[in-house]
């Protein structure tokens, strides 16, 4: 029978006691102070329990996308320090600044806003991202000696408060991710030529923190691995020593058995090879089950795995089970911890030709979730 509770169809079930595991060990591996993203609601884990967890587990600092995650954050109860690094054009800085939130700042144009937005004696504390050759947003390093010398300034006369440089790296090689790497490097040596001696220098999320020791500058970005999840193709989180913190789950709402050439979902991309059960399943990708998984999604019924019979829809897939006894009511696990017999994020990660960061950033919030420890 299922482990949902009662009169439930589905549900993602977060370890918080794995987030903080997962940070502590990372922490440990890399020796250095750790922001912890929870970015996109905290991949999906739900941003305010994963940054407390992650919190517990050592990091000292968070990191999201924009500042309506880190105002989020704050009403949940979350005073540790905030970085939020993309921002609308145009955007107004005051409500971050009066909460406390950290700027991410990539032009001279957010330099001057965050400026803007100090009041009284409290400085606005800003990172200043460098671009260093992944095309997207941070300071040209053409601006860099404009901006630079205006941090200063601004600095000086109490507007802000540099606490870091940082950039992101591409992951497309190790040589890549060095040259990357050595750009930053000439970043920080100009800026301090300005006059800017911030604490933190970061540039390395998971994959790097953990692969290219060199990066790790003493402090790291985590993502993806807080959540127990792998950044490579060719190492498990078991590999890593880390727990996946998600398991998603559905109920077997409807079970038939069906004769041979029965049509199943819509288009009949499959049709059973023989007398067979068929068992519906209430997840879809209105819930963020990928539609692209069609056919080859895997999925956990008792003690059985199997994979998903036709297309996915929008509520609900169908499992060919065979002869294999399944009910109304049984509990169907599409990913958690693998150590524990539970199909992989990965692997459904295969099946959409997609990376487990969308897999888990992508369960809707139609899912309730239940965290555990």
């Amino acid at each position: 029978m299922s482990g949902l509770p009662a009169g439930s169809m589905r549900e993602a079930t977060i370890d918080l006691g794995a987030i903080a595991a997962n940070v502590r060990h990372l922490r440990r591996l890399t020796e250095s102070e750790v922001i912890a993203v929870v970015k996109a609601d905290g991949y999906g884990h739900g941003a305010v329990r994963s940054a407390a967890a992650a919190l517990e587990g050592g990091a000292t600092r968070l990191g999201v996308a924009d500042i309506g995650e880190a105002l989020a954050l704050r009403r949940g109860g979350i005073m540790a320090p905030v970085l939020a690094w993309l921002h609308a054009p145009g955007a107004s800085f005051a409500e971050a600044a009066s909460v406390g939130v950290e700027l991410g700042i990539s032009s001279y144009d957010q330099l001057q806003a965050a400026a803007a937005a100090a009041s009284g004696d409290r400085p606005v504390g800003v990172h200043l991202k460098l671009e260093t050759g992944l095309s997207r947003n941070g300071i040209a390093p053409a601006d860099y000696r404009v901006v630079f010398a205006e941090a200063a300034r601004l600095e000086r006369i109490g507007r802000l408060r540099v606490i870091g440089l940082f950039s992101h790296l591409s992951n497309a090689s190790d040589s890549d991710d060095r040259a990357a790497l050595r750009l930053f490097h000439d970043g920080v040596e100009v800026a301090a030529t300005a006059g800017l001696a911030p604490p933190l220098r970061h540039i390395a999320a998971t994959h790097a923190a953990i692969a290219l020791p060199e990066a790790r500058l003493g402090c790291v970005r985590l993502g993806i691995g807080i959540y127990g999840l792998s950044p490579f193709a060719d190492r498990s989180s078991a590999d890593l020593g880390l727990r996946p913190a998600m398991t998603l789950r559905g109920a077997v709402v409807a079970v038939r058995r069906v004769p041979e050439g029965t049509g199943v979902s819509y288009g009949y991309d499959h049709r059973t090879a023989g007398e067979t059960t068929l068992a519906l399943v209430s997840l879809g990708y209105a819930d963020g089950v990928p539609r692209q998984a069609s056919g080859r999604g895997p999925v956990r019924i008792g003690d059985a795995h199997f994979r998903v019979a036709g297309r996915i829809a929008m509520d609900q897939f169908v499992v060919d089970v065979g002869d294999h006894p399944v009910a109304v009511g049984d509990e169907a696990v599409l990913f958690g911890d693998p150590t524990l017999g539970a199909p992989a994020a990965d692997d459904w990660a295969a099946a959409a030709s997609t990376v487990n960061y969308e897999i888990v950033t992508r369960v809707g919030p139609r899912v309730p979730r239940r965290w555990v420890s």
